[in-house]
């Protein structure tokens, strides 16, 4: 499970579900939770959580240019891949942070990825959980 710490920086609720934005290191984040700052005290502004998200749910972009819905993207550094017959697993370099993505050896090929690569890791703002970061 990859891990990042963050702040939160405002939360947006509606009908049962927040929107919540938040600052990792200067970049803005943002998870959706089907939770309120009523049902999850954990949800205020100013709050030092931690983002979670599976290493399965790190889609990577390479020379990406254009607009694109997902707004946490990680730009990185490839600093090691390990390939089997069906599955990568990248290490990415996010801002001294280790990120992991898998995905097929097929994309890695078809990327062309190798170590020193400059990538985005892009995940969806229904893929982050957040919890309580260590004090």
């Amino acid at each position: 499970m990859n891990r990042l710490k963050g702040t939160i920086t405002s939360v947006e609720s509606s009908g049962g579900i927040s929107l919540i934005e938040l600052d990792v290191n200067g970049n803005t984040f943002s998870a959706l939770m089907i939770e309120t700052p009523q049902s999850n005290p954990l949800l205020r502004t100013g709050e030092a959580v931690l983002l979670l998200f599976k290493e399965t749910e790190v889609s990577i972009a390479k020379a990406f240019s254009g607009g694109i819905s997902c707004r946490n993207r990680l730009r990185s550094t490839v600093s090691a891949i390990e390939t089997s017959e069906i599955l990568t697993k990248l290490t990415l370099d996010f801002r001294g942070t280790k990120v992991i993505s898998i995905i097929t050896t097929r994309s890695t090929e078809a990327l062309g990825l190798a170590v020193g690569d400059e990538v985005e890791g892009i995940v969806k703002s229904n893929e982050i959980s957040l919890k309580k970061a260590p004090e």
